[in-house]
């Protein structure tokens, strides 16, 4: 019982960041202006995607089907449209995913402007100058994470009766983890820590970075939220990032932070 208290606790605590993040907003309001252009260029990506395949998923199911053609109509016409409603729920599904890493990877530039403007009003720590190539590496790596996630959803989604509640679980909680594994990358790697350190550090955290994560992705049920919460959830991510550092120092005293890498 004692656990579970602690992980409620820090589950809440994790999702508290989110609206401390927006505070951000009445402080420093271009910064954070700009930080909505990524989610709107993201959403009307995936909205015109949606669209057309909406507008084509007949066809789409009927090319995929061609044995089918010499099916009696009715049992051809069954076939048809359970596959286009298995390819329009794993769009939907999708779109849980793609709309959270086109957005990270379209919003790199504007989202570091934001870090840096909330590491400089925390203080206590310079940001030095990111590497493209690990960006590159760890943007690729978003990539290849996403399609799994988005994978392990879909097929979840398939099992009978308790398929489709347990995919609208999992789905905000992978895709959590995901956006708050990622928003924390910049804030550690200019710290030099590199991907094994935070993922340890991480674990050490868990379920402070899902309430984190988990609030952040149920702002995007919201019509609009997720155009507004990105930037808040840059900030919340670096004050989560601090608080996992600040942790592991508690825990282990005598390890000291690791220096950030030379300019």
């Amino acid at each position: 019982m004692k656990r579970m208290r602690r992980v409620v606790r820090e589950l809440l605590a994790g999702a508290a960041l989110v609206p401390r993040g927006f505070g951000f907003w009445r402080r420093r309001p271009g910064v954070m202006a700009l930080g909505m252009l990524p989610a709107i260029i993201a959403g009307a990506l995936i909205a015109a995607v949606l669209i057309a395949l909406g507008l084509n998923v007949e066809a789409l199911a009927q090319a995929i089907t061609p044995f089918a053609d010499d099916w009696a109509e009715r049992d051809r016409g069954v076939l048809r449209t359970l596959l286009a409603l298995v390819i329009v729920a794993g769009a939907i599904i999708g779109t849980v995913y793609t709309f959270t890493t086109l957005t990270l990877l379209i919003g790199d530039p504007f989202y570091e402007r934001i870090w840096r403007a909330a590491e400089a009003e925390l203080g206590d720590f310079t940001p030095s100058p990111l590497r493209f190539w690990r960006s590159f590496g760890d943007g690729l790596l978003l990539v290849l994470r996403a399609m799994g996630f988005a994978l392990i959803t879909w097929l979840v989604g398939l099992i009978p009766v308790v398929g489709s509640v347990t995919a609208a679980v999992l789905g905000p909680v992978l895709a959590g983890h995901l956006i708050a594994r990622e928003l924390t990358t910049r804030p550690f790697e200019a710290r030099g820590i590199t991907a094994s350190e935070r993922a340890r550090l991480l674990r050490g955290s868990r379920a402070r970075e899902l309430g984190f994560g988990i609030a952040t992705q149920l702002f995007f049920l919201i019509p609009g939220g997720a155009i507004a919460v990105m930037p808040a959830a840059v900030v919340g991510a670096t004050h989560l990032s601090r608080s996992v550092l600040e942790r592991a120092a508690l825990d282990h005293p005598a390890v000291e932070p690791p220096a950030p890498p030379p300019v």
